[in-house]
């Protein structure tokens, strides 16, 4: 007799719909699998067998094959195993196989009959909604994150057995649920804000820029100075995810396998923080199987760059396509996955190797060639990705004093809030949210200059000595100081400040 049933594999951070098909036919006993399927789907066939047989269940001695379609696709990791044993035990009619169409089964056997949980259970879940599967049997420990979909049925299950007589009606399982709004609700934490930083008013003028247009940004101070503490604190000042963003980064970070125990999504954005000794496939994504890099896990969020001349040259120009098109593409062999990476890349530098070039209070030691050999680190075409340079200087006593009189993250948010929406609403239907991501066409469109500022732009390009791609990012981020102010129109004033923020080109260049 043959049998279907439904389950899943992953490409990237989407699912695609596998077909388990079970043949059990007379002759010599024996238990394939065919179906281009890894070592894990191949060991598989021990692990069923012995679940089966210690869940009580007699496992047929007889040939039994079989195929994960479609053939022509990569199949790796263990969540067949379910698939597996109840595509066994409909073929062998001890569950009836009328109306499997409508199930799709997840998850891992250990030997004694127990499901364990696995990665990628949302992505999984996704493909089950988009292709009409209306109920999915997944691990009691994957409950949470599959449940966040409203329109399935997610039945929780801790063994085989119990997959077993859910679908005989011995012992029906309920869908699981979560509450949403709870979730998001518990995401709001005060334990960072940007109230607790003193001073700085012109860095944090620049921060609340990068947030209400999601620019990149490079801060560069002496040690000290707050530029970690800045950045960090840079998310509380974003707007809050959307439940179609949070369900794009859980994604990711399922299939990575760093989502939390028992957790159902990651609502709050995040913030990367690699060190700097992290590899190039670490960053952008690779390796065997194939994973996301700390640029994906930053999606929608901050990725930080501490200490940034100190990351090795291949690592940071691999993040120059990335930063680009707000995606990552991973070619191998045999393979080739995407993975979104739309994030806020902001980087922390010291202006010289003992940090003080920029300090008006304490005299620099770097001679010109150590400085020239400090600066040669930062790459052009990184730099030119970057559309806001910041200098941070050395918080005065006097700042530290004050009390009570610094703005907090939930009055800043409100004005990125509001520029937000600004963009939303000017680029409605044409795939982009911010201005970050305007293409040459539309800065054409929508950054449009009169004479007396074109004649600013044009001066500051030619003294400056600054690239065509310099250009676009002053003309991105005066479009978001002229959001900021709710002006149709760029002014030579939003130019002019957006000119300032370009001042590490001129340092770069000088050496």
């Amino acid at each position: 007799m043959v049998s279907k049933i439904n389950s899943c594999a992953l490409t990237g951070i989407d699912g695609c719909i596998v077909e388990v098909e079970t043949d059990i036919s007379n002759g010599i006993p024996s238990f394939d699998i065919v179906g281009l399927g890894d070592t894990a789907v191949r060991e598989s066939r021990e692990r069923v067998r012995a679940a089966v047989k210690n869940s009580g269940i007699d496992f047929p001695v007889r040939r039994i094959t079989i195929n994960l379609a479609p053939a022509n696709l990569r199949k790796e990791g263990s969540f067949y195993d379910v698939a597996v044993a109840m595509g066994i035990l409909a073929a062998s009619e001890i569950i009836p196989s009328t109306e499997l169409g409508s199930y799709m089964f997840l998850g891992e056997l250990s030997l004694d009959g127990r499901i364990k949980a696995v990665q990628g259970i949302l992505s999984m879940a996704c493909c089950a909604r988009s292709n009409g599967i209306k109920n999915v049997f997944v691990p009691d420990a994957n409950a949470d994150e599959a449940a966040v979909l409203k329109d399935i049925n997610i039945i929780p299950v801790k063994s085989l057995i119990e997959v077993v007589r859910h679908l005989n009606g011995q012992e029906v399982i309920p869908a699981y649920t979560v509450d949403i709004n709870n979730i998001f609700s518990q995401s709001i934490s005060d334990s960072m804000d940007f109230s607790d930083v003193k001073g700085q008013a012109s860095v944090k003028r620049a921060m609340e820029i990068a947030a209400c247009g999601a620019h990149n940004l490079l801060m560069a101070g002496t040690p000290g100075s707050g530029k970690t503490m800045l950045a960090k604190r840079l998310p509380t000042i974003l707007p809050r995810m959307t439940f179609d963003e949070a369900l794009e980064l859980t994604k990711i970070y399922s299939v990575s396998g760093l989502l939390p125990h028992k957790s159902s999504l990651i609502s709050a954005r995040p913030f990367r923080n690699p060190h700097h000794t992290i590899s190039d496939i670490s960053l952008v994504g690779g390796g065997k199987p194939i994973k996301p890099g700390e640029i994906s896990l930053a999606h929608y969020g901050v990725l930080f760059l501490d200490e940034f001349p100190e990351f090795g040259p291949e690592a940071a120009e691999v993040l120059r396509q990335p930063l680009e098109d707000g995606e990552i593409c991973i070619s191998r062999a045999n393979n080739s996955i995407t993975y979104p990476a739309r994030t806020m890349l902001v980087c922390a530098a010291n202006p010289c190797k003992c940090g003080f070039y920029l300090d008006p209070s304490r005299k620099c030691s770097c001679t010109p060639k150590m400085l020239q050999r400090y600066l040669g680190r930062f790459s052009r075409p990184i730099m030119d990705r970057i559309d806001i340079h910041t200098e941070v200087r050395p918080v005065k006593y006097d700042d530290l004093e004050k009390a009570g009189e610094e703005e907090t993250s939930a009055v800043i948010r409100e004005r990125v809030n509001k520029a937000r929406s600004v963009q939303l609403e000017r680029y409605r239907g044409l795939g982009i949210f911010s201005n970050s991501e305007l293409s040459p066409a539309l800065i054409r469109k929508y950054c449009e200059l009169d004479r007396v500022t074109s004649k600013l732009l044009r001066r500051a390009f030619e003294k400056l000595g600054l690239s065509a791609r310099a250009h676009d990012r002053i003309l991105k981020v005066a479009r978001t100081i002229a959001d900021m102010e709710g002006a149709d129109a760029i002014k030579s004033w939003h130019v002019a400040e957006a000119i300032q923020y370009r001042s590490f080109d001129r340092l770069v260049s000088k050496y």
